[in-house]
């Protein structure tokens, strides 16, 4: 930092001198003929002062005698807005994500609450969607309450799910972690607010937003046929006001279908969040960040319209946000979020600490919260909560082992030891490192695992999975194709895991380049 003469500094010295005091003094009447001072020592004074130029990150700001000048009103200004705009980007990835997953759906046909995007052949690389797999039948819907009012969700038996608001934040399970227990039953949804009668027999989902993520996963151990009918003959949603005789719903299967669902990183960006301050009750966020929401113009009531300035800086703060949240991913300095903290392994999980409200002793973990909704969709504690035997866990991982990104034109190795300790499966899916969706190959399904046609294994129980353009000779089974010239990452996933997994004393090797 760069200090130059300061009209403070002289008047100090004269005031000094004139006390023939052993204080600095600060002049508080420069204009009267008598001085007046304060007991302030040099270094406070400069503490609490600004030199008349000062070298920064943003530049070189100027000022007379501590009041701005030249360009640095503008730049100052630039930065606020800039940094302010980088905030709320990250600060309401949920809310986007989740809202742009709904758009997207819509657009594929399943545009209102009743009609239910359903992936009836399973999810492959053709939908654009943050890490789903290739092993789950999905079925997606949301609620629309400022229009409907409350609204039922009948869910048949043997469902797995959860609602979400429009920040993405945990309302409530649905099936088998639910209050139904998996046995089916009806869900009803009341708008924030809401006073009025509630009649029996619904087990209550009461969230702070109208626009809410409907999640469901349908069991495929006996088949995904029957899977397919239990969805289609079984879930229903409708207002509460036609429960007498409520339209029918509209099963949308999506499988197959070219759409994207992942948000964009531009200006389009806040264009999503001004529609949801929009559409949202005032009380659905604090006053903290609507406030930082609303100092970049997205005011519920007003129309957003960034001139040409602030879109510039808008979209530089959506470079910006973006690039943050894949250094947090791909180098985390987040406690709680490697797997193996012992070692330098790159293998993480999508929620530090498994703690899914990313809040703890009172504070948000900010870099947390904006790793899971960037790289994933749908919160729910049953996600991160680890049963021997049963449910899911995952590990995710960026680099090689040499912490190097992975490289499409290259051959790379997993190695997984004897005795996979799974009860049910696992399964390794690769996925896009620009989109977070599964890549794109000649593989409809990127995916491989132990129910994998064709999978060999070790003579010792173990297996390895090849990563590679190109086949390595005999691996045909054991291999997920990449693209050169492109990055990729994997998903493995553990379903029903078992203690060696949960205890860390069984675990997969880095990924390996192969010579």
């Amino acid at each position: 930092m760069k200090r130059s003469s300061n009209p403070i500094s002289e008047n100090r010295s004269l005031a000094t001198k004139l006390g023939g005091a052993l204080v600095a003094s600060a002049l508080v009447a420069v204009g009267s003929p008598q001085f007046a001072a304060a007991d302030v020592t040099e270094a406070e004074l400069e503490s609490i002062s600004i030199p008349d130029k000062v070298d920064t990150s943003i530049g070189t700001l100027e000022f007379f005698d501590g009041i701005p000048i030249g360009n640095t009103v503008e730049t100052v200004y630039d930065n606020l807005d800039r940094m302010r705009a980088t905030d709320v980007y990250l600060d309401n990835l949920g809310a986007v994500s989740i809202n742009y997953i709904l758009d997207g759906f819509a657009r594929a046909g399943a545009d209102a609450p009743n009609k239910i995007a359903v992936f009836e052949q399973l999810m492959d690389s053709a939908t654009v969607v943050v890490t789903a797999n290739t092993s789950t039948l999905y079925a997606y819907s949301g609620t629309d309450l400022a229009k409907d009012g409350p609204t039922v969700i009948e869910v048949p038996p043997g469902m797995l799910g959860f609602l979400d608001d429009s920040w993405q934040r945990f309302v409530g399970n649905i099936g088998v972690t639910g209050p139904d227990k998996g046995k089916g039953g009806k869900y009803l949804v009341l708008p924030p607010g809401y006073a009025g009668d509630v009649p029996d027999g619904y087990f209550l989902l009461k969230p702070s937003t109208n626009r809410n993520f409907l999640f469901l996963r349908g069991f495929i151990k006996d088949g995904l046929e029957p899977a397919v009918e239990n969805i289609t003959m079984g879930l229903k949603i409708y207002p509460l006001k036609d429960a007498g005789n409520p339209p029918p719903t509209e099963y949308v299967n999506v499988s197959g279908k070219s759409f994207n669902t992942v948000f964009p990183n531009d200006l389009k960006y806040f264009e999503i969040l001004d529609a949801i301050i929009q559409r949202e009750p005032i009380d659905a966020i604090g006053p903290e960040v609507r406030g930082e929401i609303a100092s970049i113009g997205i005011v519920k009531g007003r129309k957003f319209e960034p001139d040409e300035r602030m879109k510039k800086l808008l979209a530089e703060a959506g470079t910006l946000g973006n690039a943050t949240a894949r250094v947090i991913t791909a180098y985390p300095r987040i406690g709680g979020v490697q797997i193996y903290p012992d070692t330098d392994s790159a293998w993480i999980m999508g929620y530090a600490n498994k703690n899914t409200s990313f809040e703890a002793d009172g504070a948000m973990n900010l870099s947390a919260r904006a790793l899971f909704y960037f790289n994933a969709a749908g919160v729910t504690p049953s996600m991160a909560v680890t049963t021997a035997g049963a449910g899911s866990d995952y590990a995710m991982a960026s680099l090689d082992a040499d912490k190097k990104p992975l490289d499409g034109s290259k051959t790379y190795r997993l190695h997984l030891p004897p005795n996979v300790p799974v009860n049910d499966f696992w399964a390794v899916t690769l996925y896009d490192s620009q989109t977070r969706s599964q890549l794109q190959t000649s593989q409809k399904f990127p995916t491989v695992g132990s129910q994998t046609e064709g999978m060999k294994q070790n003579a010792d129980g173990s297996y390895d999975v090849y990563f590679a353009p190109n086949a390595p000779e005999g691996k045909e089974g054991n291999w997920l194709q990449t693209v050169s010239g492109k990055s990729w990452f994997p998903l493995l996933r553990m379903y029903g895991p078992l203690e060696p997994w949960i205890d860390k004393t069984w675990r997969p090797s880095e990924i390996e380049l192969v010579p």
